[in-house]
């Protein structure tokens, strides 16, 4: 599935942790003022696929500014949907400037990625589009790669339901559910999940993304629905739930494969008990 890769300069995020029985309200409300994401036409819960491969560095920089809330703070990850060896996976910087989130991403031809997160020079023959912004992208991401030497970390994956305006590409509203995580540490944008864990479970996580203005109509959804504002970090929660320092020192100190149900749940436990929810 190849998705539209532009994107607003920047744009504010507001996010929600709901229930799963007041979705139906929520996207008859959103559908009076925004149309269904294309991708999801067809999908039950009109959901798509998101995979997402977050890199960070041994000690865990980005997820550290992130739990510290660093008010100027990034995060580098591989945005992709599908395993077609034809469609594109994204690059991708996520950053945070105080409330304001400007994100930028490049779209690679999937035969790159491993030299790229190998750190090889971007050049342009390893990108779909021919728009030097995409290039410039790809570079600024190899820099600071390069400068946090940072790798993959985390494989994580949900369904995605979009609502997107016609008219303004920064307002959209998105639902997320199932999200689940596993620690990952190849150079390549896998689909398949060996043994994830469920973050948020029993959970659905509602965004409202927008310009410079908050929308009114967004301003009666939450009014009308009762809605809380939360931080919430789908690869920092990942990290808190299996445990930071499984991931200082990359694959050699986390054996995934070699949890047994009950080390599982009870790192489960330990981090449903934290209650502890970090943004970006």
């Amino acid at each position: 599935m190849a998705q539209d890769h532009r994107l607003p300069a920047q744009r504010f995020e507001l996010k929600y942790l709901i229930d799963e029985t007041i979705t139906p309200g929520i996207r008859d409300f959103v559908s009076c003022h925004l149309e269904l994401d294309e991708y999801g036409v067809g999908w039950p819960d009109l959901a798509y696929s998101v995979h997402t491969l977050y890199l960070d560095s041994d000690d865990l920089r980005t997820y550290e500014a992130s739990t510290n809330g660093t008010k100027n703070r990034f995060k580098l990850r591989l945005r992709y949907y599908d395993d077609n060896p034809l469609a594109p996976v994204f690059f991708e910087i996520k950053a945070r400037q105080d409330n304001c989130i400007i994100k930028q991403r490049c779209p690679v031809h999937r035969e790159a990625v491993p030299l790229l997160i190998a750190g090889q020079l971007p050049d342009a023959g390893h990108i779909f589009s021919k728009e030097v912004r995409h290039l410039i992208t790809l570079q600024k991401f190899n820099l600071l790669q390069h400068q946090l030497n940072a790798r993959p970390k985390v494989h994580n994956h949900y369904f995605r339901e979009a609502w997107a305006s016609p008219y303004d590409n920064a307002l959209r509203v998105t639902i997320d559910r199932r999200v689940e995580i596993e620690p990952y540490f190849r150079a390549d944008a896998v689909t398949k999940m060996s043994n994830p864990i469920r973050v948020y479970p029993g959970i659905v996580i509602l965004e409202l993304k927008f310009g410079l203005r908050f929308p009114d109509w967004m301003r009666e959804l939450v009014q009308r629905f009762h809605l809380m504002q939360f931080s919430a970090s789908k690869y920092c929660e990942g990290v808190l739930l299996l445990g930071e320092h499984h991931f200082h020192d990359g694959e050699r100190a986390f054996d995934w494969e070699g949890w047994s149900p009950r080390e599982r749940e009870s790192a489960f436990a330990a981090a449903k008990s934290a209650g502890t929810m970090i943004d970006l």
